[in-house]
């Protein structure tokens, strides 16, 4: 799916124009007629030397069809009813690897559009209207749980990939880096990961909150508060429905079928972005540089994936840590949502046709859940 995030009041004051608009539910125009000191050909972090990302800022107008679209006026609620997300908690409970992660330039609305403000605590919450996916499907999954006869067990663990090392955000003490390993059984993993129990929606809105003010983040000309990491947020969910008949045998009372054991990821992916245009020096330029890098194998892989599963070669997931936590989800048994944010600046239009690209490659991708 696609959000247009509004334009800032910069943006406005400085006289930017709108160059996207919707059509309809499920189709984005781009305008692409060149802005003032535009340059052309530059390449983008998820370009993959993809030749329908090398894109030129004087290029005709270009049209995209996606699952669907939500321009600047969509509401937290709407973008999280249209996009499936309700349909990605019953599939989560029932035992299927589920994940939805944000994507596009730094700056572009992929956090609001995951958690909300970023202006938020557990003393001063945000506004249940400006409430973000992860928010509204943690009470989803709350009330799924209370409504189904089953018995779910839920935990979560959340981490970082800063500067190509994996950080746990909710381990007490400071960050220090965990090993990632493979094995036939669980596929990648993160070793000596913490993973806490939680029964309530005001626990896990808790461990959220707490996570994300661990995460790094800095300044820069383009966003004052730019996530410096990928981060990763899993709900773990092991469910067991009770039959009121047990089987012959096993005595009086109720009887455990089965358990099945589901996952829902949420990715807040970093922005990508280009050091010139952000002003990023000294420890920020080294962030970049490495956020860069591992879209940049994301990208690959993405590409990859997209070609017919006849034609395909070697994807390379061990080329980044990223890579290899959403190995699974991007060509694997899981069931994978993802958003694109963009922005309608006529200065960010470069940015903002190569994430559309990549968007249209990554749509698609099959999976077999």
């Amino acid at each position: 799916i696609i959000r247009v995030r509004p334009l800032t009041c910069t943006e406005t004051r400085r006289g930017d124009r709108r160059v996207v608009h919707s059509l309809g539910d499920s189709a984005v125009h781009v305008s692409a007629t060149s802005p003032p000191g535009a340059r052309r050909g530059l390449r983008h972090p998820l370009s993959c030397r993809c030749p329908h990302a090398q894109v030129s800022a004087a290029r005709h107008d270009a049209t995209f069809g996606f699952s669907a679209v939500f321009d600047a006026g969509a509401s937290q609620e709407a973008v999280f009813e249209g996009s499936g997300m309700r349909q990605l908690v019953e599939l989560a409970i029932d035992g299927f690897s589920c994940t939805v992660f944000a994507f596009g330039q730094t700056g572009s609305g992929k956090t609001y559009t995951l958690m909300g403000p970023l202006a938020q605590s557990e003393s001063q919450p945000a506004s249940p209207a400006l409430l973000g996916l992860m928010q509204r499907s943690f009470t989803c999954l709350l009330e799924q749980s209370r409504s189904r006869s089953s018995d779910l067990a839920l935990s979560a663990s959340y981490l970082e990939i800063y500067n190509e090392q994996v950080r746990d955000l909710l381990s007490p003490g400071p960050p220090c880096a965990l090993p990632l390993r493979w094995s036939k059984t669980r596929g990648f993993y993160v070793e000596n990961q913490l993973s806490v129990d939680f029964e309530s929606l005001e626990a896990i809105v808790s461990l959220l909150l707490q996570g994300s003010q661990r995460r790094r983040t800095s300044a820069h000309a383009l966003n004052r508060h730019s996530s410096r990491s990928h981060a990763l947020l899993t709900i773990h969910i092991r469910s067991r429905a009770v039959s009121a008949h047990p089987a012959p045998g096993e005595g009086e009372g109720a009887s455990a079928c089965p358990s099945k054991q589901g996952t829902l990821c949420f990715v807040d992916l970093a922005g990508s972005e280009r050091v010139k245009e952000t002003g990023s020096s000294g420890e920020l330029s080294v962030e970049a540089n490495s956020i860069n890098r591992s879209l940049l194998a994301l990208g690959h892989c993405i590409s990859l994936l997209a070609k017919p599963r006849g034609k395909r070669t070697h994807i390379p997931y061990r080329d980044s840590k990223l890579t290899r936590l959403l190995a699974r989800s991007l060509g694997g048994s899981g069931i994978t949502l993802m958003v694109a944010c963009i922005s309608p600046s006529s200065r960010c239009l470069s940015e903002t046709l190569s994430t559309l690209h990549y968007a249209s490659r990554a749509r698609r991708v099959t999976t077999r859940p």
